[in-house]
């Protein structure tokens, strides 16, 4: 196993409803990466096919307006389909800058969305895809749900690497399941922008005993096309996410501190021997378990509305 991995957060915004733009930003970032030499680069949760803050496509408990079907058809216009043209263009990023890419997406499956994190490998493969599955308050209006099919972690040469989506990561079972994958890395891309999120970052790598990287956006309401009128207000200026991208290691220091109020590349070295140093004393699945008072059912099934069979 490789005893060093240098890692990139990648905090910036998406330009809301132009995949197109949004993955020519991508591709500008993965660039500044690279000439860090980062192995592994992390944007935020949603990235590609944005993260509409602020907006309530028209709904109210018992209504729905046409202007908010027009809206979420445009929504549904900015995701992208998994594989797709998209994920090619991702790949070639990867394999270009020789380091792993993990960014959050919206993903089009049908007549649905999803937020998923994809992880694409240095040689432009996708190499995993996870379905957030919990969408959180107003996101079940435009989201579905993830199932257990795709709480894996991924392979990499240097250990296992996990990722949860936002408030995936306040899920103590969510969290528990990957625990038993033993993850050297897990990742967090988010737009929980509050300064309270950096103290599940950190329990997060204590039990965990695992790198943690929180990836969040800097995004303004100048990001947004003109006729976006989001609750926050018109002005080009507003923040609507105020980013706190982080990096902790398995004993919880502070890394990288959170960076809010300004895009940022945030860069650290991770000493992989950190996971096992951190577990000589705490392994949440293994010495530290108690198998014989706790245990956790996972369901890894696939879940689907409509099954055939044939005799």
């Amino acid at each position: 196993m490789n005893q060093t991995v240098k890692a990139a957060i990648v905090q910036t915004g998406s330009q809301l409803f132009d995949t197109e733009a949004t993955l020519d930003r991508m591709q500008d970032w993965v660039q500044r990466a690279r000439d860090e030499a980062a192995g592994l680069i992390v944007f935020p949760e949603a990235f590609v096919g944005g993260y509409p803050k602020g907006h309530d496509f028209g709904a109210r408990v018992g209504s729905r307006t046409a202007e908010g079907r027009d809206w979420f058809a445009r929504y549904f216009e900015s995701a992208i389909d998994v594989p797709g043209p998209a994920c090619e263009r991702m790949g070639e990023m990867a394999r270009a800058a020789n380091a792993w890419l993990v960014t959050g997406v919206i993903e089009r499956a049908g007549g649905t969305l999803y937020c998923s994190v994809l992880t694409f490998a240095p040689d432009g493969r996708l190499a995993n895809r996870r379905r957030k599955l919990m969408p959180t308050a107003m996101e079940r209006l435009i989201w579905g749900f993830g199932d257990g099919s795709t709480l894996e972690a991924t392979p990499t040469p240097f250990g296992p690497m996990s990722a949860l989506i936002c408030w995936e990561n306040f899920m103590p079972l969510a969290r528990s399941a990957f625990y038993a994958q033993q993850p050297v890395i897990h990742c967090a891309p988010t737009v929980d922008d509050r300064e309270t999120w950096l103290s599940l970052m950190r329990t997060i790598a204590l039990e965990g005993r695992c790198f943690v990287l929180s990836a969040n956006h800097y995004f303004t309401r100048s990001q947004c096309p003109d006729d976006y009128h989001p609750v926050q207000g018109d002005d080009p200026s507003t923040v609507l996410i105020n980013g706190g991208s982080c990096i902790i290691s398995p004993l919880g220091d502070v890394l990288c501190e959170p960076v809010f109020g300004r895009d940022a590349l945030v860069v650290a070295e991770l000493d992989l021997a950190d996971v096992a140093r951190g577990k000589f004393d705490f392994d949440a699945s293994g010495h530290y378990g108690r198998p014989d008072v706790f245990e956790l059912q996972v369901n890894h099934a696939v879940q689907a509305t409509v099954r055939t069979s044939s005799n």
